[in-house]
């Protein structure tokens, strides 16, 4: 990776001219070279040279420097550096016009070295200098905030959006609905979907990914049969987002009748839908179809791997799953944070503790994949599982990270089936932190209680049982879901 320094002008000292022509000739001659750069040094010294010449400061100039910082194949070889230089050269250039500052906005809000807050900043600047946004600079400002899940910063730009008239741009409006999503607004999102004159596709499917991303999954399928009532056809991008509420639910049903849509209407299975359906299949329960979709993708990623690793993990074919994970790095594809939950799932129902052991400490140390609470849990479940109450206790209480509800009940939920008399006092230490973790969650209150029932503890648990009234606590109804056709009905 090629590293370099943002010129300083004041460490620019003039060298021995590379032309002796005049002005205009060393103008042509740069324009010229320009035109063939093919690496950020060379563009750093044509820069100097026009620097020098006093051409900085032409707009046509700093449309080209900033276009090829910007470019998508250079800023993959060169990182953060090339889009740093861009904004360099269009703040020194003082230049107008809105095209070049469209641009730094755009890499940076694209731009995957986490540098989506640079966007805004530099959107400030060009308000600074008095350079007038248009229609194209806002939607990769709301893309921006999104990544960032901005929601102050976002409402911010939708008011400026107002003030210069772009309310009614489609595609201003389009990733407003996908920001308000991704922030969990999903009313916003409805309000501007709401009073949109036009619609596109693209329109449908923010509005439908705003409903999934806040877990209102039932209205993003109902959106989905209006959008094809109002006369839309679906893309790939709409089926790959109903699938994933599909998922959530686990209404395999729901989730066949997507995937004959996508047969019907002769859609091409890209790696992204594939993976979709893959994802689909395996959480619904059907990883035999999840396996045969898997098996006839031509291109997978390492999200398509994981997502059948998984499946397979969590449905009990642990070994299927760990044979999956070797030939996957037989392919030299490198896991992610949701292989390695897959692979120790199937470690934690196959019994395999040291294997659980050795992959989560290949997690950060070979791949360098900084464990999350989920990892943890998947580590406490088993050693739990394999009955090391102990040992699980004690990595509870080395984590990095303060250990939440989840990961104390699960272990609480070993010692109840490993140590039912608590004489590790494992379980004891375990309903401690929980009440004074959660002291408001009911559900911990019942669980709690019923083991110490299961013992016959009888005063403990009806003194938690006082305490829960006290509080004004109440048990949570369980609830059953019947699947009849598409619809499920819940009692």
């Amino acid at each position: 990776m090629v590293r370099f320094q943002l010129p300083v002008l004041s460490e620019i000292h003039p060298p021995k001219p590379l032309f002796y022509n005049s002005n205009s000739e060393t103008l042509r001659r740069c324009v010229s070279l320009l035109s063939s750069v093919s690496s950020p040094n060379q563009l750093l010294q044509i820069h100097a040279q026009l620097i020098v010449s006093g051409h900085h400061r032409n707009s046509y100039i700093t449309d080209k420097i900033v276009q090829f910082c910007t470019s998508d194949s250079l800023r993959k070889k060169h990182s953060i550096d090339l889009i740093n230089h861009g904004r360099y050269a269009v703040k020194l250039s003082g230049n107008l016009e809105t095209f070049s500052w469209n641009n730094v906005i755009r890499a940076y809000a694209t731009s995957h070295f986490d540098s989506q807050r640079e966007a805004l900043s530099v959107f400030l600047d060009m308000r600074r200098l008095g350079v007038g946004p248009n229609e194209h600079t806002f939607p990769f400002l709301f893309k921006a905030c999104a990544s960032l899940l901005g929601l102050n910063e976002g409402r911010q730009i939708h008011g400026d959006v107002v003030k210069h008239g772009f309310l009614s741009n489609v595609y201003v409006q389009n990733t407003l609905i996908h920001l308000y999503g991704s922030c969990k607004k999903v009313l916003d999102s409805y309000k501007v979907f709401d009073e949109m004159t036009y619609r596109t596709v693209v329109s449908w499917n923010s509005i439908i990914s705003a409903n999934v991303e806040c877990s209102w999954f039932y209205d993003s399928v109902e959106l989905f049969v209006k959008m094809r009532d109002s006369g839309f056809e679906p893309d790939e991008t709409t089926m790959v987002i109903v699938l994933s509420a599909c998922a959530e639910l686990g209404n395999l049903s729901l989730g066949k009748w997507i995937h004959s849509q996508v047969l019907e209407k002769g859609m091409v299975v890209n790696c992204q839908l594939g993976t979709a359906l893959v994802d689909m299949y395996g959480k619904c329960g059907d990883v035999n179809y999840a396996n045969l979709v898997f098996n006839r993708m031509v291109y997978r990623n390492v999200w398509t791997w994981s997502a059948m690793i998984l499946g397979f993990a969590q449905h009990g074919a642990a070994r299927y799953a760990l044979d999956l994970f070797k030939e996957m790095r037989n392919y030299s594809i490198k896991p992610n944070h949701v292989t390695f939950l897959g692979v120790l799932c199937a470690c934690s129902h196959a019994g395999l503790v040291e294997d659980g052991k050795r992959y989560f400490e290949e997690m950060e140390q070979v791949h360098g994949i900084k464990p999350m609470m989920v990892h943890f849990g998947a580590m406490v479940d088993i050693l739990g599982r394999a009955g090391r109450l102990q040992e699980a206790y004690a990595f509870v209480m080395n984590m990095p990270i303060e250990a939440d509800g989840i990961v104390w009940r699960a272990l609480l939920s070993a010692c109840s089936i490993h140590d039912v008399n608590d004489y590790s006092r494992v379980g004891e230490k375990v309903r401690q932190r929980l009440i004074e973790l959660e002291p408001k969650r009911s559900g911990n209150f019942v669980m709690l209680a019923n083991n110490y029932s299961e013992v016959g503890l009888w005063e403990k648990a009806a003194d938690l049982r006082s305490r829960m009234r006290e509080r004004g606590l109440k048990k949570i109804a369980g609830e059953s879901c019947l699947e009849l056709g598409l619809s499920s009905s819940c009692y």
